[in-house]
């Protein structure tokens, strides 16, 4: 095997040690192997080279074949065979949400674009479909640069308005509170808003950690840590993914705040929820 092809694609330790030099610093070794062992690095380092050569697509649905997912739309016909459109979605699975939705709208609209953490630029395989946010220096220009330049193509814009995964609310699978930036950029570049809503679920022990994390007044989202871990649980569903109806980018007037049309779209998304 070429020393290329040996590389650590994922390297947990390279991505603490950028993102977090403090926390990298005084950590001890046996926590570092603890997070490479819960972000299953080996086994991701391995599954990214047996498919390196996979586009976006066909890596996408090499993920579902290989936990047997199961995935089926509802309303796929509102999404416009051309131009410029936001997807307003709902993000309960931390990824494997993202990657179920390329397969089903792929033959459509195969210029699907999605606003994600930068460190996912690291997925080679899904490089050309994201583009990266530095959500540590959220005023990074470049970044910024980029999802404006992306409001104002014709692609099939991806975001998850909330920023995290759902968290288990009053006893309910929810976002949370969705930031108002996907509804300034589309007003600002007149780009037409589809809800749409993700059936799924990631495990108790996920939202429990949440809730236990809050009790606690830990600020730091821990539980972030287990989202592959929690990938690696998702065998064998059904993922439903249901298109709402396209909302005219003049219907977001001054009646209400940026904010109060983020809430807006939320609700219309939850209304899909069956």
């Amino acid at each position: 095997m070429a020393e290329e092809d040996k590389r650590k694609i994922i390297d947990v330790k390279k991505v603490i040690k950028e993102k977090s030099p403090g926390f990298y610093k005084y950590a001890p070794s046996f926590i570092i192997k603890y997070i490479q062992k819960i972000l299953h690095e080996d086994d991701v380092n391995q599954f990214i080279h047996e498919h390196r050569d996979d586009s976006p697509i066909d890596f996408c649905l090499s993920v579902m074949k290989k936990f047997n997912i199961q995935v089926t739309t509802e309303g796929l016909e509102n999404v416009p065979e051309n131009g410029g459109v936001v997807l307003a979605m709902n993000h309960p699975l931390g990824g494997m949400d993202a990657m179920a939705l390329v397969t089903v709208i792929h033959e459509k609209r195969p210029d699907v674009k999605f606003i994600v953490n930068d460190v996912l630029l690291n997925l080679d395989n899904l490089k050309s479909i994201f583009v990266g946010v530095d959500v540590v220096n959220k005023k990074a220009n470049g970044s910024l640069m980029k999802v404006d330049d992306l409001f104002t193509s014709d692609n099939v814009i991806c975001i998850f308005p909330a920023g995290l995964v759902s968290r288990k609310i009053d006893g309910v699978v929810q976002d949370l509170e969705w930031k108002k930036t996907f509804i300034s950029r589309s007003i600002m570049h007149k780009k037409n808003i589809i809800p749409v809503y993700i059936e799924g679920r990631l495990s108790n022990f996920f939202y429990n950690l949440y809730s236990l994390r809050k009790k606690l007044g830990i600020k730091g989202n821990i539980e972030m840590l287990y989202l592959v871990n929690e990938l690696y649980k998702q065998h064998n569903v059904k993922i439903k993914i249901s298109f709402g109806e396209l909302i005219h980018i003049e219907k977001l007037d001054d009646s209400r705040s940026h904010r109060g049309w983020a809430k807006f779209v939320k609700e219309e998304v939850y209304k899909l929820r069956k």
